[in-house]
C-alpha cells in the first residue's frame, strides 16, 4: 500500500520522534524511507551569517545521517535530500517529485520562532498534500531524565537484538538529547546511544 514514505527532518526532538513512527510504519509496509531536510529561504528564512546558514547546513546533514543509519538498522532503503527554499513548497514538491505515498512530520521543531514555524509547516502539508500525512505530537518534556530509565531501556534494546549478555560497565550519561550507555557483551564494548525524547535505541560504537 504505501511504497514510498517521507520524513522532513531538522535533527529535533520534535523530527526524532517522527523518525520512530515512521520507520515504523515503513517496516510494516517495506518502504523506502524518504528524508527531506529544509533550509528555510524567502519569506520562512532568516537574515543569517556564513557561519550561522553552514552551521545550519551541518545540522540538516547530520538529521539525513541519522535517517539513513536507522533505516539501514531496520533493513530498509533510503533516499536523503537537502533543499532551499519555504519548507511547505519544498516538502510538497519533493513529495509529488518521487511519488511519495506517506508524509510523517513531528508537530514542533527546535525552540522558539522555530517551533511555531514548524507547526505552522505541518498545518499546511495537511492541508495542502495530496497523501495522507502522519503528525506525531511531541510533548514539551524529555521521556527519559533519569540515568536509570535509560540504562534499563539500553539493556532491553540490546536483548532485543539478540545480547542478552549485555551489563553496563559505566554510568549513563547525557550528551545532547542522548543517554550515551557503555555496555560489556560477548562479542565486545558497546556504546548504546538511547534518544531522550523517543526512547529509540541505537547501537553507536562496537569494539571487537
Amino acid at each position: 500500500m504505501y511504497h514510498d514514505l517521507l520524513i522532513p527532518t531538522d535533527g529535533s526532538d520534535g523530527t526524532r520522534q517522527a523518525l520512530v513512527h515512521g520507520l515504523a510504519i515503513a517496516r510494516r509496509f517495506d518502504a523506502t524511507v524518504h528524508a527531506l531536510s529544509v533550509l528555510p529561504e524567502g519569506p520562512y528564512g532568516s537574515l543569517e551569517s556564513d557561519e550561522s546558514a553552514a552551521e545550519a547546513e551541518r545540522d540538516a546533514e547530520r538529521a539525513l545521517e541519522r535517517v539513513e543509519t536507522d533505516a539501514e538498522r531496520d533493513g530498509l532503503e533510503s533516499a536523503t535530500a537537502i533543499r532551499r527554499g519555504a519548507p511547505h513548497e519544498e516538502i510538497l514538491a519533493y513529495a509529488e517529485e518521487n511519488g511519495i505515498d506517506m508524509i510523517v512530520m513531528g508537530t514542533h521543531g527546535r525552540t522558539g520562532i522555530d517551533r511555531a514555524l514548524v507547526g505552522s509547516v505541518t498545518e499546511r502539508i495537511v492541508r495542502e498534500a495530496s497523501v495522507p500525512v502522519v503528525t506525531v505530537r511531541v510533548s514539551d518534556d524529555l521521556r527519559i531524565g533519569d540515568a536509570a530509565d535509560a540504562e534499563a531501556i539500553a539493556l532491553e534494546g540490546l536483548e532485543a537484538r539478540g545480547y542478552d549478555d549485555a551489563t553496563t560497565v559505566d554510568d549513563p550519561h547525557r550528551t545532547s538529547g542522548s543517554w550515551i550507555v557503555p555496555v560489556e557483551t560477548r562479542e565486545g564494548r558497546i556504546q548504546v546511544h538511547v534518544d531522550a525524547a523517543s526512547g529509540d535505541v541505537r547501537l553507536a560504537r562496537l569494539d571487537g
